[in-house]
């Protein structure tokens, strides 16, 4: 009778085991939940399934007393913390992604919104293992979602941070392992939540960096944006920045090698902005290559890669369309029967598409769709076993972008005409270069530079183990000065020595002169004295670009931790109606720092990398 009721209960846990795990295979489990504040739309990833297994089964329900709505999705867990997001800059105030139940397993969202919000504008759509919760209606042309890959501009009124509030879990105080074991099961247990502020990336995370012979490939959650590149000389490189980035701790400022003479640095260039800097002398022939489901991208060496490794379909052109966004903006967009790969390359007077796994069009449609318009003189042709290359001609002036549906199955070309002049047409030179037809030395004479030494006279500044921040600007200072005059600048100094000049003084100087740029030079300090780094403050808009240039070249130069860039509204750079910085190049509450700022080699360093910097920036932009 003992071994019936032990072979029974066996069999009844072997039954149970078999129908848990049965039931388990099909749970959705979803694996991470963002929320992209440019497009208003939350993004639930979750393990690969069949198409269209969920989204059937989403039904939304209203509530009023607060204004808010939800909706349940069957069958599914979430395998990250329960989310409380709170926005202070949209329709939307409030978002919670919970674990509702268990046995049933259903995931529930609330979000909650304004009283003159209508609930009736969220949509839901699945592609691939995403379920996207759209916000508001954007003009997303015939398909549900694109995302901006490549842009001339490099700075978007798309480039922001949300701030919110969300409930994070508090790490458990067990020391045990007994206790640690406990918790490992406890999985469904109520979790200790405190409250954190904090920003909210949105569009992509880059977490991996591989080198390979043709090139660098880089890896990354969400949905990758380039901007137009940078080249620069001494030594030569290609610089690419991804805005809306945040690159993952253990692979910042590292250096990998490519070839035995090409080597590759990524690094937070700013707070939501990622820089890839590659150094070679192929600078030419360096494109971003984008995967399907643009998440993944090579910034491949054209001439040596080989183009039949980078897919596995095969596609072809199926629609063509257009779009008139304003009165100086049209679209051309492609559609395809299967998800393509496509790389860019951007020069002064065109860009040029690559659509590498594209092997069939019709000419006749292409021509007829897009005569009459700013696409009218672009030009389709196959290249044998590579695949179909788009020229585009465009203005010198022009701004161009480029978009991929979130299927992977069809792409957009914006061009932005520059504001037609009524009188005199002025010609305005690309803010970058790419691929330049020549490279003629631009005139350095005429170029008028402010250089002001923080502090001065009874303003000592920051002060810390008997130095002054006073003598260490001025003497930085008149560095940049002996510098940028070799290199045939004029320089007005606010202060030449060591006397108090007053912050509208300052203004004033520079106003009275009516230079191109104004760069202030200050030393950081802080209550904490492991803090070191250099970083670069603006405040107007325009000033962004001066900031980004002068400050890649001083955390290139420094080996000092970057901190990036700031908007800060401090006296001079508010006041100032030219391009205007403050650069902090240390900190001086840091024992070892200050003994490097107070030494010759630091210093000439340092005057050097901001000289390099405004010469940069006068050769890129101006």
């Amino acid at each position: 009778m003992k071994k019936i009721l032990t072979f029974f209960t066996i069999l009844i846990i072997a039954i149970f085991t078999f129908v848990q795990r049965a039931c388990a295979e099909e749970l959705y489990k979803f694996t991470s939940a963002n929320f992209d504040t440019s497009n208003s739309i939350i993004v639930l990833s979750g393990q690969d399934t069949p198409a269209g297994a969920v989204l059937p089964n989403i039904k939304l329900i209203k509530m009023e007393n607060p204004s808010r709505a939800y909706f349940d999705i069957d069958s599914s867990i979430i395998t990250f913390p329960k989310q409380d997001w709170k926005f202070q800059s949209s329709d939307i105030k409030e978002i919670k992604i919970n674990q509702f139940s268990i046995n049933p397993n259903v995931v529930r969202v609330v979000m909650y919104f304004d009283n003159d919000y209508n609930p009736d504008n969220i949509k839901f759509l699945r592609i691939k293992n995403n379920i996207i919760i759209k916000f508001k209606d954007g003009n997303m042309c015939d398909n549900e979602y694109f995302h901006n890959t490549f842009r001339d501009e490099h700075s978007s009124s798309s480039d922001f941070y949300e701030y919110l509030t969300i409930m994070m879990p508090v790490p458990s105080q067990n020391d045990t392992i007994a206790d640690q074991i406990q918790d490992a099961f406890n999985t469904q247990a109520e979790q200790i939540l405190a409250r954190k502020e904090l920003k909210l990336n949105t569009k992509y995370y880059l977490n991996n960096i591989t080198p390979k012979p043709t090139g660098v490939l880089i890896n990354g959650f969400g949905a990758v944006t380039i901007e137009r590149p940078m080249i620069l000389t001494n030594p030569s490189r290609i610089i690419y920045d991804l805005p809306n980035t945040l690159v993952d701790m253990k692979i910042r400022n590292k250096e990998y090698r490519i070839s035995e003479t090409e080597t590759v640095k990524v690094g937070q260039f700013s707070v939501n902005k990622a820089r890839i800097v590659i150094t070679t002398e192929d600078v030419s022939n360096y494109i971003p290559i984008y995967s399907s489901d643009n998440q993944s991208l090579i910034i491949a060496n054209y001439q040596k890669t080989n183009n039949s490794t980078l897919y596995n379909n095969s596609s072809n052109v199926i629609a063509y369309n257009k779009e008139k966004n304003d009165p100086l903006t049209e679209s051309m967009m492609l559609k395809f029967d299967a998800p393509i790969v496509h790389g860019i390359d951007r020069y002064q007077d065109k860009v040029i598409l690559y659509l590498y796994n594209v092997s069939k069009y019709h000419d006749e449609n292409f021509k007829a769709a897009y005569k009459n318009t700013l696409f009218n003189n672009a030009q389709i042709s196959l290249m044998p076993q590579i695949g179909l290359k788009l020229t585009i001609p465009v203005e010198q002036d022009a701004m161009v972008s480029t978009y991929l549906g979130a299927d992977g199955r069809s792409i957009k070309i914006k061009i932005k005409e520059a504001r037609k002049k009524t009188q005199e047409k002025v010609t305005i030179p690309p803010s970058i270069i790419f691929n330049p037809a020549d490279n003629k030395k631009a005139s350095d004479d005429n170029k008028k530079v402010v250089i002001d030494a923080g502090h001065g006279g009874k303003d000592v500044g920051a002060t810390s183990g008997g130095i002054y921040e006073k003598d260490i600007t001025l003497d930085v200072a008149k560095r940049v000065e002996k510098l940028l005059k070799q290199k045939g600048y004029q320089v007005i100094m606010t202060r030449p020595d060591d006397t108090y000049v007053s912050l509208q003084e300052r203004v004033d100087i520079s106003e009275n002169n009516n230079p191109d740029i104004f760069v202030s030079i200050h030393v950081n300090s802080s209550v904490r004295p492991e803090i070191t780094g250099v970083e670069t403050h603006y405040y107007h808009q325009e000033s962004m670009t001066l900031a980004q240039t002068v400050h890649s070249s001083l955390a290139s130069a420094i080996q000092s931790p970057n901190r990036g860039l700031f908007k800060s509204k401090f006296y001079v750079i508010n006041h100032t109606t030219v391009p205007a910085i403050l650069v902090e190049i240390g900190f001086i509450s840091n024992s070892g720092e200050r003994a490097q700022l107070v030494g010759e080699k630091r210093k000439q360093a340092t005057a050097k990398a901001i000289a390099d910097g405004v010469q940069n920036y006068f050769k890129q932009y101006k």
